[in-house]
């Protein structure tokens, strides 16, 4: 009997956690199913929901119009430094916070934890100004300085560096290895799961960022991809199709790469919490 009641409750947590997930997909999945329809059928009466048949004119079409190799590069070269940048500079700002023992210590990270409450958007115009001071207006490097680091980053960072045995620096010591060796050579690869979720969070990020390049690229030809779907939304926005077609393109690689990633993800996260 109790494990009949108990096949029951599972039965039920499975069946809400697959409505959740369906319902969390929904707008996914209508827009893929929109770009694979006819433009003329998105906004039939009633609305056609799934594609009467599968047809892959909307990518060939939109592809054809939109450069997409070079907005793909460009936002190719701004993710790769926004990366690279935030899982440098978070990993060196993290490891004194979590291992070295000094005066204010504490107080650093609390007065930075404390900035996270401050919206982001609120920084954009201080922003701007100091990209246009530096003169870095118009350059992939103005488009990843604001967010080069973050304190979410550090934060998670400091949380798996506070996990890792005091022993394993203690050995680099004894064996006279300087504190960026330390941190370079023993400690770095240890955390690599929490690498890997700042990697992934970042990627999301600088890939899907679309206001901040508006603002800070003069020339459309250096936007990226999210920034240059504004184009499809200007000229063509009577086609769905084509934007859904677009989108789509625009968000596969960020699928992909959390299919491969998505252990790391969880693993980094865990060990975070933990710490």
């Amino acid at each position: 009997m109790k494990q009949v009641k108990t096949g029951v409750r599972l039965t039920i947590v499975y069946i809400l956690l697959v409505a959740l997930a369906l319902f969390m997909m929904g707008p996914f999945l209508w827009l893929l199913s929109v770009s694979l329809m006819p433009g003329k059928n998105v906004f039939a009466n009633p609305p056609a929901i799934l594609p009467t048949f599968i047809d892959f004119d909307n990518y060939v079409k939109v592809w054809q119009f939109m450069n997409f190799p070079k907005y793909i590069y460009n936002t190719v070269v701004i993710t790769v430094l926004g990366v690279v940048t935030n899982v440098v500079l978070s990993s060196l700002t993290a490891y004194p916070l979590a291992t070295f023992r000094f005066k204010g210590r504490d107080l650093v990270f609390t007065l930075l934890v404390a900035t996270m409450i401050i919206p982001s958007s609120t920084a954009m115009i201080v922003h701007y100004l100091t990209i246009q001071s530096l003169h870095l207006t118009g350059s992939f490097l103005g488009v990843v300085l604001p967010s080069a680091v973050s304190v979410f980053n550090i934060f998670l960072m400091r949380q798996t560096f506070l996990g890792i045995p005091s022993d394993v620096r203690d050995s680099g010591k004894m064996d006279g290895a300087s504190e960026f060796r330390i941190w370079l050579q023993l400690i770095l690869p240890l955390v690599k799961p929490a690498i890997a979720v700042i990697s992934l969070l970042e990627m999301m990020a600088f890939w899907n960022n679309f206001l901040w390049p508006i603002v800070v690229l003069d020339d459309p030809q250096k936007y990226p991809l999210a920034a240059a779907l504004t184009f499809l939304n200007g000229q063509f926005s009577y086609n769905f199709g084509w934007i859904a077609a677009g989108t789509m393109i625009s968000v596969l690689p960020i699928i992909i790469v959390f299919l491969f990633t998505q252990r790391y993800y969880m693993e980094g996260m865990a060990g975070a919490i933990k710490g």
